[in-house]
């Protein structure tokens, strides 16, 4: 068990550097490889909270898996640049750390549910959504029905886009549902 801890600990901590990667390219826009290695590298230790580690190496492997995921690129002149699926992905993360279907807003008395069928072949796509999900605080009505008070079209269609599900989620806003004080009482409504 404490291995997999380890293990789930580490694999954080490599997303954060690479988020922070993608994060300084997406904001810098275009950068030159040969500028890359001595702004981001000695920069990451400063936004990261660490002090001590090799960075350096770990920045490089970081570019690297970004590089693989296609989240980056580099263009004809050797300079990396911020993909389509790149900017989706840093947008998701902006969007993970607001938590938008948690945050306290003025409710407007309608229920927003989301709704998908994936088949068996994408488990993992289905998997990853239900996790999104829970991540960003909405409520498991069933295994593939969710709802949140909140306005949130926006997420799910970012949601969609980065993982490709298109007309497998159904996004739906319903002014009354069942067993609403569960859901009442989860989100602290009134």
């Amino acid at each position: 068990m404490e291995e997999l801890e380890k293990k789930g600990r580490e694999r954080r901590r490599r997303a954060r550097i690479q988020d922070t990667v993608l994060g300084i390219i997406g904001v810098a826009g275009i950068i030159a490889t040969v500028m890359v290695a001595p702004n981001i590298f000695q920069a990451l230790p400063h936004l990261m909270g660490r002090e001590k580690f090799r960075l350096k190496f770990q920045a490089k492997t970081a570019v690297g898996r970004l590089l693989v995921k296609g989240y980056i690129r580099k263009n004809a002149r050797g300079m990396l640049q911020i993909t389509d699926s790149g900017q989706r992905h840093l947008a998701l993360e902006q969007a993970r750390n607001s938590k938008p279907a948690k945050r306290r807003r003025r409710w407007d008395k309608r229920y927003r549910l989301v709704m998908f069928d994936i088949p068996q072949e994408r488990r993992n796509t289905r998997d990853r959504l239900r996790f999104l999900m829970r991540e960003f605080g909405f409520l498991r009505l069933q295994d593939s029905v969710w709802v949140s008070p909140y306005d949130c079209e926006e997420l799910v269609a970012l949601i969609k886009a980065e993982l490709r599900v298109g007309n497998d989620v159904l996004y739906a806003v319903v002014e009354q549902i069942g067993n609403e004080k569960r859901i009442k009482s989860h989100f602290g409504l009134s």
